[in-house]
Order: C-alpha cells, then structure tokens, then sequence
C-alpha cells in the first residue's frame, strides 16, 4: 500500500498539485520525489500565494532535508512576505548544504540591498559572481547596487562588463544611458553606443539610447535619425515615437511633433504626457482651442499634472481671458509651487488685472527661485517705475546686475533709470558697460525711454562702439 502514495515527477505538475492538495485534504502523509515539490511550490508561486508555496517548502524539507533547493526556495518566499530574519536563516542552513549554490548569495545580496547594506550586498554578488555559469544578471545587479550609492564610474564600468556577457541585455543599456546621464557624460555615451551599433546594428535600444544622449546635447537632427532607426526596427516602439516629438519640438517643427505624438496610440494608450505635449505644440502653432483640448484630455486622464492646468492657463491668457488663465496658474502653483514660471505667469496675470501690489509679490517669488531670469527682473522693475517707485526700481535692477553681470539688458535698462531719476553721469557710466557687453542691443534703450534719441552725448558715445 505504500507504493500507491508515493508520486513521482510528472511532465504535468497539474498531477503533483492535485495529489498535494488530496493529501491535505485527507490530513494524510504522501511521499513526493524532490522534482514533484518543486513543481508544486512553483505552481503556487505562479498563482502569487506565497503561503501555501511556504506550507508545501515545510512538507518538502521534513521529507528531504538535506535538499539545499527547499531551503533556497524558502528563503525566496520569506523575502517576498517580507520576513527576512527568517529568510537569513533559511539561507544559513542552504549554505550548510551546498555552499556552491549561487542563488544563496543572490538571494542575501538582495536582502542586504533591501536593508541598505551595499557593502554586504556587493559581498554576496560578488561570491554569486564567482559560482553562476549565466552571469550577465549579476553584474547588472552589481552596477545596480553602485548606483545606488552614487558610485556611477563603477556601476558604468560593470555594465560593461554584462553587455560583453550579453550583449542584448535590454536593461544594462538602459542602466548605462542612466549613469553617462548622470554623470554627464554625453559624448561618451555617444562614442559606445556608436561602437554598440557597430557590432549589434538591430539594437533598437542602442538606437534608442544614441537618440537620447543626442538630444541632451542638442543635437536634435541626430537624435530624429537615431529614433528613426529605433522605429525602423521595432515599429510599436512607442517611447522612440515620443522622444523624437520632443526633438522636433526644439527645431520648431510642430506640426510634424504632432503627427508622430498621434503614432505612439498605435501602439499604447493614449496618456497625459503625450496629449500634453501635443497641446503644447498646438499652443506654440497658435491654435489655442486645439491645444486647451488637449491640455484637458491631459488632466482629465492624470489631475496632478501641472503642466497641462498651466497650459491651459496660457491659451486663456492668450485670448485676453487674465482672470480665467490666473485660475489655472494657480491650480498648476498648488501641484508644483516652487516652479518660477508659474510664479512668472501669475505675476504677469495679475498685472494685466491691474493688481500691482500681487504682481510685486509674485515677482519677488520669481526671482527668489530663478535670480538669473533677466526677464523677470526688467518686468519687476518696469512695475516699480511704473508707480513712480524710480529708487526701488533702481535698486531691483541692481540686483539683478549682480546676479547676471553680463546681461547687456539689465544695463540698458539702468541707464534709462538713471536719466529719468536726473543722473546723467551715473548713466553715462552704465551706458559704456553695456556697450561694451553687446553693442546691437542699445536700441531697447531707446524702446524704453524715447525722448534720449535726441541726446548728443548718448548718440556719440553708441557711434563710438558701433564703429
């Protein structure tokens, strides 16, 4: 009779399974060969119920105890439930039985990592590294686990290293366009994704990588070619479809950005990025009702995107609507109120419905997070002058001065300051400074206070440097 429970591996773990739960429900006591409880645990596993994987690794240790496997594959199901002091220990008897078994060492180095102990993680992948015949996912966990203490040059240097084990490991070219990006690193980027290429010319993921590290550098039409031939090779690409939008974006090609934002539908769902970024395009093509379109479609499929209450904020300012676009900068402000632009639209809003005093208060808020924004500076102070505030404006454009020192604006507007306020050598001064910065801008001067055109001084000194 005991021959009749004793099951050994079948093709079928559907047999094992059934078998295994027959004898939980008879509260009996079935023999299974080593095989057989691994296949069921696995099915279970499969199922993503933990803790009847973990019931049938008790009944496969009581039967075969000395079977590192069951240990392991313990330790694995205390991990994913999150009970790791037990999982250790697990690991501790596996390494009894069979020290050259390389998932006890992957395994702890994940625990370490999960308990932010790089050292002791890099440790164990290290000994992993030592034991596994595949050893491309290793080292990609290596470089993961230097990256995660800022040390990119190692995590680049061990990438490397699985790509020359596996050249199509997707996620070590992804990980490796992450730390040059970093590390800012664009041209070296360039230079090994162009050998990549070289050896593996059906790369999309090279292809992809080579288009991003050209974007960064603004080089835009390389980029276009490199997602070109992402697509080229793998047509539902979608995020190569994205990007490319984005280069065309930067040269101005709108209409173009829009068509190929519409291809990654083909092949994913629409998102709110992807309808925000053609709302964009619309809004810079001046088609204001397209682009609040689809800067809705942008919030109604993600609300907390600030971006697109912002751009739609931009296409009621642009219809004159001040008082409905203030609305929308300000829901984009409470997503994300340290972003200057919002702060800079405010600011701007607000002065166009005659609040001054909002406006001023905007505006410190600008410059406070984006001091170099010259812009901002000169609307501030032309604010300030604009209410006779002339000392305040002088001392605001001061300061910008010395948070952009080579910004030939900022001392043309001086210069107008200073004339309206009588002080004419003080201007005189200013005037030589921003002359000798750039020459062809003297004609803002001029914009600004019209009445100096006729100045004598002020004409011959300019003819001085236009010479």
């Amino acid at each position: 009779m005991e021959e009749d429970f004793e099951f050994e591996f079948s093709e079928d773990p559907k047999f094992s399974v059934e078998r295994y739960e027959e004898m939980i429900r008879n509260q009996d006591q079935y023999f299974f060969d080593s095989q057989a409880f691994e296949s069921i645990i696995d099915y279970y596993i499969e199922k993503n119920d933990p803790i009847k994987a973990l019931q049938v690794v008790e009944y496969a240790v009581n039967q075969h105890p000395f079977a590192a496997v069951f240990f392991i594959k313990q330790a694995q199901l205390y991990v994913a439930t999150n009970q790791l002091d037990s999982a250790f220990e697990s690991l501790d008897k596996a390494e009894m039985l069979e020290r050259s078994e390389a998932d006890i060492y992957l395994i702890r180095g994940n625990i370490f990592e999960v308990l932010d102990r790089p050292d002791e993680a890099l440790e164990n992948y290290e000994k992993a590294l030592e034991l596994a015949e595949n050893t491309d996912e290793i080292l990609l966990l290596i470089a993961l686990v230097y990256q995660s203490t800022g040390d990119y040059d190692s995590a680049i240097r061990n990438l490397k290293r699985c790509l020359e084990q596996n050249m199509e490991n997707q996620d070590a070219l992804y990980e490796l366009a992450f730390c040059y990006d970093v590390l800012d690193k664009q041209e070296e980027s360039i230079q090994f994704y162009k050998q990549y290429i070289d050896n593996e010319p059906y790369s999309y993921a090279a292809w992809y990588n080579l288009g991003n590290a050209y974007h960064k550098l603004n080089l835009f039409e390389k980029a276009i070619d490199a997602y070109d031939y992402a697509i080229l090779i793998k047509e539902n690409f979608a995020s190569a479809y994205f990007n490319k939008g984005n280069s065309l974006i930067h040269l101005d090609k709108f209409t173009d950005a829009i068509e190929v934002y519409k291809q990654t539908f083909e092949y994913e769902p629409p998102n709110a990025d992807t309808y925000c970024a053609i709302g964009e395009c619309y809004e810079k093509l001046e088609h204001m009702e397209e682009a609040r379109s689809f800067y809705k479609k942008a919030v109604k499929l993600d609300t907390k995107l600030s971006d697109a209450w912002f751009g739609i904020g931009v296409t009621l300012d642009f219809e004159d609507r001040y008082f409905e676009s203030l609305h929308f900068y300000k829901k984009a402000l409470a997503l994300d109120d340290e972003n200057p632009d919002y702060w800079f639209a405010i600011a701007d809003a607000h002065y166009k419905l005659g609040r001054l005093e909002e406006s001023e208060r905007a505006y410190e808020k600008v410059l406070e997070l984006n001091p170099i924004d010259i812009e901002a500076w000169l609307d501030f102070s032309s604010i300030l002058y604009e209410q006779k505030k002339l000392d305040r404006a002088t001392e605001t454009i001061s300061e910008a001065i010395k948070n952009n020192p080579d910004a030939a604006e900022l001392y043309y507007r001086m210069v107008a300051y200073l004339f309206a306020d009588g002080k004419y050598n003080e201007a005189l001064n200013f005037l030589e400074i921003a002359l000798r910065i750039d020459p062809a801008k003297h004609e803002i001067l001029f914009e600004y206070l019209p009445q100096i055109q006729d100045n004598k001084i002020i004409i011959d000194i300019i003819n001085k440097y236009l010479i």
